[in-house]
């Protein structure tokens, strides 16, 4: 029998992608709110509570209200993509590859939390080094990133391409979050098992999917003798046995002339450069910030949900 899944906010940016990706599967049965009954508590509540399933793609408030929805119907399953559980200890955190038990985890939790977009890429350059002690307690770590535009939501989307907007916005890059309060530093400090909150400067670029996400690193302001190979081996050893996130060589790496914040667009997996000379290194990510960096993230998690 198929399993039912309901997204709640299909017709938002993230909801819209999740659905695309599953509309030709026939081991899913997707339940739909009509457009014009999107505010319809009742059908929205009935709908909650008749998936196997439920995905949320609502705003915080939005996704907490759901959640009381089902709180007595233990039979649905829920996966949050916005920030309201991402650091809550009884939701397990949807990043499958963060650790080599995460997987498990969110294939037996009845609540997961989909990463932020940022935090993904974030976390996945930081975490390992930090498991492996290499990065200090100490150090002051900073993340820098650019985003494809569809990163936020169909208010963003309208700013950058409607032209006759009041509020359009005409430049090729922009940097936001200049408060350095952004809401996603909370997860990235949490699961990237940092003591302090990084310094994360975020921006967007005119173009609509991809995503970079830069850690830079002083080798010498490490723990024991790193180089760039060490710091390289220790992402591949990290990140062995598994095709999603994927360590580009070192080689491949040095004969790059740039990197592409569009390159994976369309694509679910993310890789992973090293970058650097004998006093420095450069972490980066590369994703799409709808795929890996949500919708296919959110597609991954719910996956593992149904093998279990």
């Amino acid at each position: 029998m198929a399993a039912k899944i309901f997204i709640d906010g299909e017709h938002g940016t993230t909801g819209l992608q999740i659905r695309s990706r599953m509309e030709s599967r026939r081991d899913v049965e997707l339940l739909s709110i009509p457009h014009e009954e999107r505010r319809n508590p009742q059908m929205r509540e009935d709908l909650l509570n008749s998936a196997d399933i439920a995905i949320l793609c609502l705003p915080d408030a939005a996704s907490k209200e759901a959640v009381t929805m089902l709180a007595g119907n233990n039979g649905v399953r829920i996966i949050d993509t916005s920030t309201a559980y991402r650091v809550d200890p009884d939701w397990a955190y949807g990043f499958a590859e963060m650790d080599k038990a995460q997987a498990g985890r969110i294939r037996s939790a009845r609540y997961v939390a989909n990463p932020g977009c940022y935090p993904t890429g974030a976390i996945s350059l930081i975490r390992p080094l930090r498991a492996a002690g290499i990065i200090p307690d100490d150090y002051p770590v900073t993340i820098n990133a650019v985003s494809g535009y569809t990163g936020g939501g169909k208010n963003l989307i309208a700013q950058m391409e409607d032209e006759g907007r009041e509020d359009h916005i005409d430049a090729p890059h922009f940097l936001y979050g200049l408060s350095l309060e952004h809401k996603h530093v909370p997860e990235m400090t949490t699961h990237g098992l940092l003591p302090r909150p990084p310094i994360f400067s975020p921006s967007v670029g005119r173009f609509a999917q991809g995503m970079l996400v830069q850690v830079p690193l002083y080798l010498d302001d490490l723990s024991g003798s790193q180089t760039q190979e060490t710091i390289h081996a220790a992402l591949a050893d990290f990140y062995a046995g598994q095709d999603i996130v994927q360590v580009v060589p070192l080689a491949s790496s040095a004969a790059l002339p740039r990197v592409n914040a569009e390159e994976l667009a369309g694509q679910d997996i993310m890789k992973l450069f090293v970058f650097g000379n004998g006093r420095h290194v450069n972490l980066v990510a590369q994703l799409d910030n709808l795929g890996k960096g949500a919708s296919g993230a959110a597609v991954q998690n719910m996956d593992l949900m149904l093998s279990a």
